[in-house]
């Protein structure tokens, strides 16, 4: 038995809910995660076969029961069949903040198997909607070389404007948010802290402009706090950040039993019954 560092994100957050009344609501990029992000992402690799490995660092003091085991650190780790790529469940190590929000996934991918290095990751908050998520792990368990670029920025915005989105007045070619202008999805300079094999991403002066890459992210009200956040690295490729942004900006409505507090207003609800 293991004791979570944060009990307020489990490994397994899908417990609580099963008692809550269901609903069918809208729009999905609102939605947060139904407080299952890691059962949605878990049970996706889990059907492509990919692997999980548990990493626990703890102290175990000499006749200490098991169960008052202390455990510092504990990260699950989930490997393709190929091992090119990998996701992690970081939530629990005390991650860096992408937005003012901790990492919840971390999701890489490299070349090859002579190198340990990751070629490009990305990064996603909890809150983030699972299915979006989902959609970007099977596209990219789907690609015989994860790192290879395919298409270009057009296909992103492409993705979300054909479900009612809106290119960015000011910079038609590098953003868009949605109709409400809660979500947004910005094609720019990536974060500090990012990991990414583009060399330009470690060489770059503190001077000097950064390598783009797209962040996605929902700010329900305007200054205040974000809903959640994403952060691709420079090198991901084009279709598979295509593939997050259609999921994401999805028409369709989703399940949901758990709603975020900041949206709760916002999202249209139907008993799912």
């Amino acid at each position: 038995m293991e004791a979570h560092l944060h009990p307020e994100f489990p490994l397994d957050p899908s417990t609580p809910n099963k008692a809550q009344p269901a609903y069918w609501v809208g729009p999905r990029h609102l939605a947060g995660d139904d407080g299952r992000l890691y059962d949605t992402v878990a049970d996706t690799l889990a059907g492509l076969g990919w692997t999980s490995l548990t990493i626990v660092r703890g102290r175990h003091e000499p006749d200490e029961a098991q169960e008052d085991r202390q455990v510092l650190r504990s990260t699950v780790l989930h490997i393709s069949p190929d091992t090119l790529r990998w996701a992690q469940w970081v939530l629990a190590d005390e991650p860096f903040q992408l937005g003012e929000l901790p990492i919840a996934w971390q999701v890489s991918a490299r070349a090859d198997t002579s190198s340990p290095l990751a070629a490009w990751s990305g990064y996603f908050t909890p809150d983030v909607p699972g299915e979006a998520l989902a959609e970007f792990l099977v596209a990219l368990d789907a690609r015989d070389q994860p790192d290879a670029p395919l298409g270009g920025p057009e296909m992103v915005l492409d993705a979300v404007t054909a479900h009612g989105w809106f290119r960015d007045i000011d910079q038609p070619r590098a953003g868009a948010m949605d109709a409400t202008f809660a979500s947004h999805l910005s094609f720019g300079e990536v974060p500090p802290l990012i990991q990414d094999g583009d060399p330009r991403a470690l060489t770059a002066a503190a001077d000097e402009a950064g390598t783009s890459g797209w962040q996605a992210w929902a700010e329900p009200v305007l200054g205040a706090p974000c809903l959640w956040a994403a952060s691709f690295g420079a090198s991901v490729p084009h279709d598979l950040v295509a593939m997050f942004a259609n999921a994401l900006s999805s028409t369709a409505p989703v399940l949901r039993r758990v709603l975020p507090e900041s949206t709760r207003e916002r999202l249209l609800r139907a008993p799912a019954s």
